[in-house]
């Protein structure tokens, strides 16, 4: 029996239940209730039921065999099913009974279920077992209670590396991306070794918030305390920097992962598609073929949404055919993106016409494309059409009417476009104001169109105004079609001059060290004249700019843009109505990972003497990024001198 329980093998687990039958044991209570357990573990939970239904006497072991079965073979409802039968029959649950059924109630994210389930724990006296704990935390923190998960793991008299990554997971799936890292701070300071469960909610949480220099923070951490680059932990790594801006040590992570799995191929292939690298994500894609990785559905969403960034119809068309050689079949999601890929091309009677071949209705999201590729293309009859379809499907969606304004007015029909807006105000539809922030050592500047507010606006303005003229005289001509308002000339290009990605450049200019890239994110899509600014910025200062919006990453580097396409530049607008309504989460996360520009000048003389103490000659063949080893090499001689751990030093003293 332990034999067949470690290799889990089905076929040796019916052989044993055929020679128990025959035996003399064949009732015996201890080997049926083993051969339940190792008929779930082999995933054969139908056998496993059977044997259990055919037992004379069963006790609490039997139920709880059979209920753990359920919930580790993903049949939550099933497992949460067998309670009432179980007390039924007088059998009282035990730890490890509760522990299975919070699990179960967890999956299912029934949080009133798994109040239930806590109450019996409660009058059983099990709820402070650490076991049952860690399992009840667990279950509120995958309902999204995270006040109760965090109120049960601080009344745990004993907690255990499963309680501490159950909290930090629950977190940052939460998206509370700055408690995630205080509690993963908490855990270190405790004694507890973070293991790849832990270093994978942690980056996942740091991709959330793009937030580059605690992730490089993290990611030595991780280095240091010998956890490989397994595929687990290392498609978080790959995702946290490709989300951040840093698309060069995602490929990094990419080429280093020890047996890539399909999320880690289809994670970087996704990273391709966020900054719209065509050319590199059909390699990619070609190159998944040849490895023989089994595409998915995932697979192909992000294949179509790269081709469709980059203009590739061609592309696009044939791997939207490929699909059923794969046996994978088309969701609403990749009818989107073909509709997508055919608008922003400009093929809008193509894709009209493929909107009403389509096998199924097609949703307020593919409407919503073709209205996007008809803004883009300042198309009003298509966009009209497109519109009323959106609003009959989705009449909640305050995007479409948004989009249909632009419309109008970037085609000087002004009439239709004040009966839009009338038709909004109407409807209660509001605008966010666009911003854009930049994060200078841990602390977030936030800026808005036309934003005086600023305690150094004077000097802003005047590097901005400085620049403008520095940029005119290498060719930047404004755009004032992407200002959407009724008024002369000589206005719009006014408001178009201080937009809010424009201002908080010209702040980073200030701020962020010479070399250093600079990092700016917005809350919905970068203006078009504000992308073509940005060229001419990098190309008369040669600053290196990443600019994340909702839409995609923009990055101006190498002497030219690096997404080359400009036709797809959309119609997100600043002034008048905007394209794109997002409310934006604005965080400011204090210094508890430490900031790597306040250490700065340590590098240079400690690199050598570190390397010395430590061995970093060998790190700095392994590691992936120059910055993770000078954050190495910060730690070792901090160390050594104050004769302390990393954690305090990464968490309390920096």
């Amino acid at each position: 029996m332990p034999m067949s329980h470690s290799s889990k093998s089905l076929a040796d687990a019916r052989a044993i239940h055929a020679h128990l039958s025959r035996s003399r044991l064949a009732a015996d209570a201890f080997l049926l209730n083993s051969l339940v357990h190792l008929y779930c573990r082999c995933g054969a939970v139908p056998n496993a039921r059977g044997v259990f239904e055919g037992m004379p006497d069963r006790d609490t072991v039997s139920w709880t065999s059979l209920i753990a079965g359920y919930a580790q073979n993903d049949m939550p409802a099933e497992a949460l099913g067998l309670l009432p039968d179980m007390l039924r029959a007088r059998c009282r649950p035990n730890g490890f009974t509760f522990a299975s059924l919070l699990k179960a109630a967890g999956a299912c994210g029934d949080r009133v279920v798994g109040e239930q389930i806590h109450a019996f724990a409660l009058k059983y006296s099990w709820d402070e077992d650490v076991y049952v704990g860690s399992a009840l935390l667990d279950m509120y923190a995958r309902c999204g209670q995270m006040g109760m998960a965090t109120a049960v793991f601080d009344r745990l008299d004993s907690k255990n590396a499963v309680s501490w990554n159950a909290l930090i997971a629950g977190f940052a799936r939460k998206g509370e991306e700055e408690t995630t890292l205080m509690t993963f701070a908490g855990m270190q300071r405790s004694g507890f070794e973070a293991s790849h469960f832990t270093y994978s909610s942690v980056f996942s949480a740091l991709a959330g918030i793009g937030a580059l220099e605690q992730g490089k923070w993290v990611h030595a951490h991780m280095i240091k305390s010998g956890e490989k680059l397994a595929a687990f932990v290392g498609n978080t790594v790959l995702d946290m920097y490709a989300k951040s801006g840093s698309m060069v040590d995602a490929r990094k992570v990419f080429d280093r992962v020890d047996q890539k799995d399909l999320v880690t191929w289809n994670t970087m292939l996704t990273a391709y598609a966020q900054y719209g690298l065509g050319k590199e994500a059909v390699a990619h894609f070609e190159e998944m073929r040849k490895c023989g990785i089994q595409l998915n559905q995932i697979t192909f969403l992000s294949i179509l949404t790269a081709c469709s960034r980059a203009g590739l119809v061609k592309e696009g068309k044939h791997y939207f055919d490929m699909m059923k050689d794969y046996n994978v079949e088309p969701e609403i999601d990749h009818y989107v993106s073909y509709v997508d890929l055919l608008g922003r091309t400009g093929l809008l009677n193509e894709a009209l016409v493929f909107v009403f071949k389509m096998p199924m209705k097609p949703t307020g999201a593919v409407w919503g494309a073709l209205l996007g590729a008809c803004r883009m293309h300042k198309n009003a009859k298509i966009g009209q059409f497109a519109a009323d379809h959106v609003f009959e499907l989705d009449p909640d969606d305050t995007g479409p009417p948004v989009l249909l304004y632009n419309i109008y007015a970037s085609t000087g029909k002004w009439d239709d476009a004040a009966r839009v807006r009338k038709m909004m105000k109407g409807t209660g539809v509001k605008k966010e104001p666009a911003c854009s922030w930049v994060e200078i050592e841990n602390s977030v500047h936030m800026f808005v169109a036309d934003d005086d507010t600023h305690p150094n606006a004077a000097e802003i303005y005047r590097m901005w105004e400085e620049i403008n003229m520095r940029i005119r005289k290498a060719g930047y001509v404004p755009n004032t079609d992407y200002v959407l308002l009724h008024m002369n000339e000589h206005d719009r290009e006014t408001k178009l001059q201080y937009h809010s990605e424009k201002i908080a450049l010209a702040f980073a200019l200030i701020n962020v060290p010479s070399g250093a890239t600079i990092r700016i994110k917005k809350n919905i899509r970068i203006c078009g004249d504000c992308h073509t600014a940005f060229k001419y910025v990098f190309k008369v200062l040669e600053r290196e700019i990443v600019v994340r919006d909702t839409n995609r990453f923009h990055h101006f580097s190498n002497g030219s843009y690096m997404n080359s396409a400009d036709w797809r530049m959309g119609a997100g607008k600043e002034h008048g109505i905007s394209s794109s309504i997002q409310e934006v989460q604005l965080l400011n996360r204090d210094s508890l990972i430490g900031n790597a520009h306040g250490i700065s000048f340590f590098q240079i003389a400690l690199i050598n003497i570190s390397a010395f103490l430590w061995g970093l000659q060998h790190i700095w063949e392994l590691t992936l990024f120059h910055d993770i080893c000078i954050l190495l090499s910060v730690e070792c001689i901090l160390k050594f001198w104050l004769k302390t751990s990393f954690v305090h030093l990464t968490f309390v003293v920096l």
